[in-house]
């Protein structure tokens, strides 16, 4: 084929919905990571053995590894044909998109446009919309499920997804779990518009237990929720169940362990994620959930003297917190962002400064990350410039990116009240200092006092004249009148 019908062939791929057209790049995911989460889907997760083979399709592909993709791509087929005898083509739209791309990144685009064929013809009876593909639940469910196992930043459009697949078949619980999964995870992050309303997720969880009461990620989702909400009996009971069920599946025994980590049976805790991780040894967020188990027990000694010597027991449970959360950065260097900033603070506490400082500079090149995660970097690199650094202008110019990201988390809680603290001092002794009342300004205008706010920018501006942030600042506050 010319180059010329390749590019044409180009502008009907872009068209498609499948892994290649949305939102999840290179740049933004953790495919070696990625591409163990899927494996250990494919065998655990027996619902979306073909979504996870799909993706996996998509992920090889990225790295090069074309060949392997197509046999992805035919397990997933295969699949689809066993499980959804009368309804496969409707449920292969997203197969045959992979299908069609992978392909075409070979340069096998007569394969390509023989799949891009196929797509017209499913969904010619379904849709008026485009030629070669169908938005209908099954489509908008499975985006759904991969944007969610993607990168934090994609759960807000994951939800759109689920809500869309449900608009048209309501009681389908894969998307009501994909809700339930979406809406539990946003209402852990300060910020969000789910977390002012943090029982969203549990209507969802109890109308999956309804339509399938042997659903055991429900049971312990659901136990998580209602802990938090103090409904402990009913939480244990769920807890229990999901076992009996599914001792040996990975997913149940990590979020079961994490019940009983908030419970405070640590070592239970600890037991059971240990399981976890010899069936899914790979495993970030496990690894990540023992050293946040370790660190608690840490925690639970006292702080460490840093003029004596740490204890043995100090001294091993440091290691293990700095063994495990070093593995989950390891496996995410993109997106465990958490992890990192847990491993910060485990070398700080252990006086490895320059580690600690080295993860600071990694997280702060971060791009394309969720703001409150943004605000997180802002706050630990931050403290860590003022309190082990010294640097105080280095730490309150972190503290001022934390808070002028707009989004209104507890990291920008926490920005904010260490900048007044900061500014407070500052003024007592040094009250001409233009950028201390500059700091007092903008903490004023972001408090909605405007008299108090313009009054520092101007006695700022008398000090620092040519300021072009306190000049915008201050024509912003007039012109609002």
């Amino acid at each position: 084929m010319s180059s010329r019908m390749g590019d044409l062939l180009k502008e009907k791929l872009d068209q498609l919905q499948c892994h290649f057209t949305w939102s999840p790049q290179k740049e933004t995911i953790d495919l070696d990571d990625m591409v163990y989460r899927l494996q250990d889907a494919i065998i655990f997760a027996d619902k979306y053995q073909a979504a996870s083979y799909n993706q996996l399709a998509f992920v090889n592909c990225l790295q090069g590894n074309s060949e392997e993709a197509i046999q992805n791509l035919k397990e997933a087929e295969k699949i689809l044909r066993e499980n959804h005898k009368d309804a496969f083509e409707r449920n292969s739209i997203i197969t045959y998109g992979n299908y069609a791309w992978v392909h075409y990144h070979m340069g096998q685009l007569d394969k390509a446009q023989s799949y891009l064929d196929k797509l017209e013809m499913i969904c010619k009876p379904l849709t008026d919309g485009p030629r070669y593909t169908a938005m209908i639940p099954e489509v908008y469910g499975e985006k759904g499920w991969s944007l969610l196992s993607s990168a934090a930043q994609y759960y807000e459009e994951a939800m759109k997804c689920f809500e869309k697949a449900l608009e048209e078949d309501p009681n389908n619980t894969e998307w009501i779990m994909g809700k339930a999964t979406v809406l539990s995870r946003l209402e852990a992050f300060s910020g969000t518009p789910e977390s002012r309303e943090r029982n969203q997720s549990v209507k969802y969880l109890r109308r999956v237990l309804e339509l399938d009461p042997d659903d055991s990620m429900a049971m312990v989702l659901l136990a998580l929720k209602l802990k938090g909400f103090r409904k402990s009996e009913e939480a244990n009971k769920l807890v229990e169940q999901a076992l009996q069920k599914c001792s040996k599946n990975p997913y149940v025994l990590r979020y079961s362990a994490r019940f009983y980590r908030k419970e405070g049976a640590v070592e239970k805790a600890i037991n059971l994620f240990k399981q976890a991780l010899e069936l899914t040894p790979h495993s970030a967020y496990t690894h990540h959930q023992i050293g946040i188990c370790y660190n608690i027990k840490l925690n639970n000694l006292g702080n460490i003297n840093p003029r004596s010597p740490a204890t043995q027991q100090q001294t091993e449970l440091i290691s293990l917190c700095i063994y495990h959360f070093g593995k989950a950065s390891e496996c995410r260097p993109k997106t465990a962002i958490k992890p990192m900033l847990d491993l910060a603070k485990i070398y700080i506490i252990n006086a490895e400064y320059s580690k600690a400082e080295e993860i600071y500079n990694n997280l702060m090149k971060l791009e394309d990350i969720r703001p409150e995660n943004e605000q997180q970097i802002c706050l630990g690199a931050g403290s860590f410039e003022f309190y082990q650094k010294g640097s105080e202008s280095s730490a309150i110019s972190l503290f001022l990116k934390g808070v002028k990201i707009e989004y209104d988390s507890g990291e920008r809680k926490q920005c904010k009240k260490k900048l007044e603290k900061w500014a407070d001092k500052k003024l007592r002794y040094a009250p001409h200092d233009s950028r201390a009342l500059g700091v007092r300004g903008l903490m004023y205008k972001m408090d909605g006092n405007k008299s108090k706010a313009i009054e520092y920018f101007e006695k700022a501006l008398k000090i620092d004249h040519e300021n072009e942030e306190y000049l915008s600042a201050l024509s912003e506050l007039r012109l609002s009148d």
